[in-house]
């Protein structure tokens, strides 16, 4: 079955209890709580970010490097682990072999809410495909296409107060920034500053890949620039600044407004 099947979507939005798995970078695209309520209105049962799969992930990140020594490259953007794998497979042994947030979340919400099917809404094409290959993904979809049912079914953005619901964290809300899986990793502590390093996009992996410095234990990359607020599902309305910009706007609501994990 392709996940990516948007008719099979609209009929499973219709019969199915269904969880809305949403990244961070949502911010960059759809309007805070209105995402919520919209994706609600369309069907979904359950709206959950992936903030809390990112903190899970990061401890993980903080166990490895901790206790090795050797050079480590992120691994949760599919496009970095691809591109390594395919263009640079001297350097397999050097990627982080932890699941990314999506994936995390994904397993979580399949364990406490077995009935439910899920469904990722992706800023990328790498991440989709990412999720084509899960057996805990059952859909999924892009911003793009997700627009596209919004418009398709006239749902209106909505101001009516809501928060996610279940497995919530608030300061991995940064992780869709270049360098958000660095600033909350909480490194400092293992790392010196000269060990680690964030490289804003394919491109200066393929720099620094030419050129590596000795110092360096461990690459925080992605593969768009700015993070995956640069992915290409994402409407080309706002500059990556603006995107930004929105970005952290709503890690200040959520700070302010103090949403706390629900269920």
């Amino acid at each position: 079955m392709l996940k990516n099947n948007i008719e099979e979507i609209e009929k499973e939005l219709k019969t199915t209890k269904l969880i809305a798995l949403v990244a961070p970078s949502f911010a960059s695209e759809f309007k805070y709580p209105s995402i919520i309520n919209q994706l609600k209105s369309l069907g979904f049962d359950k709206v959950v970010e992936l903030t809390f799969g990112a903190k899970l992930v990061n401890k993980e990140y903080h166990k490895i490097l901790k206790k090795t020594n050797q050079l480590w490259i992120s691994s949760v953007c599919p496009g970095i682990t691809e591109s390594i794998n395919n263009q640079h497979p001297e350097l397999k042994k050097n990627l982080l072999r932890v699941d990314s947030p999506m994936i995390v979340i994904a397993k979580v919400c399949k364990k406490y809410l077995p009935n439910h099917k899920t469904i990722f809404i992706s800023p990328c094409h790498f991440k989709k495909q990412e999720a084509e290959n899960l057996k805990y993904i059952d859909y999924v979809i892009d911003y793009q296409q997700l627009n596209e049912l919004f418009k398709k079914y006239n749902i209106k953005e909505s101001d009516k107060k809501q928060t996610f619901d279940l497995f919530y964290n608030d300061y991995t809300k940064i992780y869709p920034l270049s360098g958000g899986l660095s600033k909350t990793a909480h490194l400092n502590g293992i790392l010196k500053p000269n060990e680690y390093i964030v490289l804003d996009s394919i491109l200066e992996l393929n720099e620094f890949i030419k050129n590596p410095h000795p110092d360096i234990k461990f690459v925080d990359v992605t593969f768009c620039k700015g993070g995956c607020i640069g992915g290409p599902c994402l409407s080309k309305t706002l500059t990556l600044e603006e995107r930004k910009k929105r970005l952290l706007q709503y890690l200040s609501i959520a700070k302010e407004e103090k949403i706390t994990k629900k269920g």
